[in-house]
Parts: structure tokens; sequence; C-alpha cells
């Protein structure tokens, strides 16, 4: 990003997108796992002021995305929505289908978040039509089977997932790697009655590889299933540490979207 700068910033050096607005979007996806919202905000804005002051679609596509993926992993849904839909409408207008993937695969978790399940099932499933390889697909996989799971397709969504992490880690994507065993977990979980002993298993597989690569909003996000998972198993001590911390950690980083419902099953371990 610093050698894009002056006279480079808006030369595209015979690439496709413009590197100064590339540099800025991919730098905002990962102040986004790391939950470094501000910093990672002020870089997606500089990019997509650069990509809209040259008006240039495909870089127009990829700042969009890179602080939509922000927006949405600090939970800023309306905000994500909007810029997901503008990087995949963009996409799709301008034919590039080997982007799809990665635009497809940001939106339709930002759907299923939303509720909007069908939505991204939809979508997703038009995205792994395409084919494709490596991270992107894996991306996909994971978005889609967080759909699955939450349409109660838990068998289909296990399956799934657990081919998705024999890749991330055959390729070795450690952070798609600590999603897919986080999916894993939750899948576990959300069985009647839980799987207990496999979904805290793979809960703290999870941390422990988000730990170690610093993904702080993926911490929060095992925390909170961790403690939801304990205070179903009726042991209220690990459920009051897990959740406790799951609660500082979002509000540590403003990821308001998820505090409701850390303190509401705090609240009910209280009442225990």
């Amino acid at each position: 990003m610093a050698f894009f700068e002056g006279e480079r910033l808006r030369e595209r050096f015979g690439q496709v997108l413009l590197p100064a607005v590339y540099s800025r979007a991919n730098l905002a996806a990962c102040h986004a796992e790391l939950g470094t919202f501000t910093e990672g905000g002020a870089l997606g804005e500089e990019g997509l002021q650069i990509a809209e002051a040259v008006n240039h679609l495909s870089s127009l596509m990829v700042a969009s995305w890179g602080i939509g993926l922000l927006a949405l992993r600090q939970g800023d849904l309306r905000r994500a929505l909007s810029l997901l839909e503008r990087a995949v409408g963009i996409c799709r207008e301008a034919d590039q289908p080997s982007n799809f993937f990665w635009m497809a695969a940001a939106l339709g978790e930002a759907y299923t978040l939303a509720g909007r399940v069908a939505d991204a099932v939809g979508l997703l499933t038009q995205a792994m039509g395409q084919g494709g390889r490596g991270p992107i697909t894996t991306r996909c996989h994971l978005s889609l089977g967080e759909a699955q799971m939450l349409s109660g397709y838990l068998e289909e969504a296990h399956a799934l997932i657990e081919r998705t992490l024999a890749l991330a880690r055959e390729h070795q994507e450690r952070g798609n790697e600590a999603y897919a065993l986080h999916l894993l977990g939750e899948i576990a979980a959300q069985h009647d009655p839980p799987q207990l002993e496999p979904a805290e298993a793979h809960y703290r597989q999870a941390r422990a590889l988000a730990d170690e690569l610093g993904m702080r909003p993926l911490q929060a996000h095992c925390h909170l299933g961790l403690g939801t998972l304990y205070a179903k198993s009726r042991q209220p001590e690990q459920a009051r540490a897990e959740l406790s911390t799951a609660i500082a950690l979002y509000r540590a980083m403003d990821m308001t979207f998820w505090l409701p419902q850390a303190e509401a099953a705090l609240a009910q371990v209280e009442k225990r």
C-alpha cells in the first residue's frame, strides 16, 4: 500500500484492479479478522474513495467487498449487506466469474446472519456451480454449511464442513481451518440433545487456533459457543466464565450484534 501512493495511486500497472485499492481492501479484510475495526475501516474507506474517484468498476467491487467484510465481522449488518450486494452486483455486471466466489461467500454469510437463509443458499449454490478451487471455494463451503445448519440440515452441513476442514488443512488455510472447527462445534451443539463432547472439542480447537492467529472476533464467538454449551449441560461456573469473556470481547470490539445473545445467556445462568 505504501508503494502505491502519489502518482501511483491511480495507476493500474497492467492489472485488472487498481493496486492501491486492492491492497487497502485486503488490509481491511485482515483487520476484520483481527477485530481492529477502526483501523480497517479507515483503510477500507480510503480504498473506496479512490475507486469512486476514478469510477473504475472492478476496483469499486473489491473496495466494497473489503469494507463490507469488515462490517460483517463487526456485526453491522445493514452496512455489510449494502456494500456486499453492491460488490456482487458489480461482479455480475463486469462479468468476472473468477471474483464471484469471494463476493458471494461474504454476501451469503451476511444473508445467513440476517436470517435470509434461502437467499444465502441460492447465491452460494450458484457460486459453487461455477467451479473453482483453493481458499475461494473454502469460503463458499463455510458459508453454505452455516446456512444448511440454520435450515436444520445438520447431517448435510456436518459432511460439507468436514470436507472443508480437510481441504483447509491440506492447503494450510489456517484461518479457514479455525472457522471450520468453530462451525463443527456449532453444528454439534445444534443437535437435540446437543453432542456435548464433540461440540466442546471443536470449539476449543477453534479457539486455540484463533488465539494463535489473533482472530479476536472468532475468539469471542468460540467463548460464546462454549458458554452456551456449558449452560445447557448445567456447568454454571464454566458457563459464567466463558460468557463473561465473550461479553468483554464483544464490548471491547464494539460487536454489539452478538451482545444481547451473550448477555441473555449469562442472565439465565445467574438465575439458576
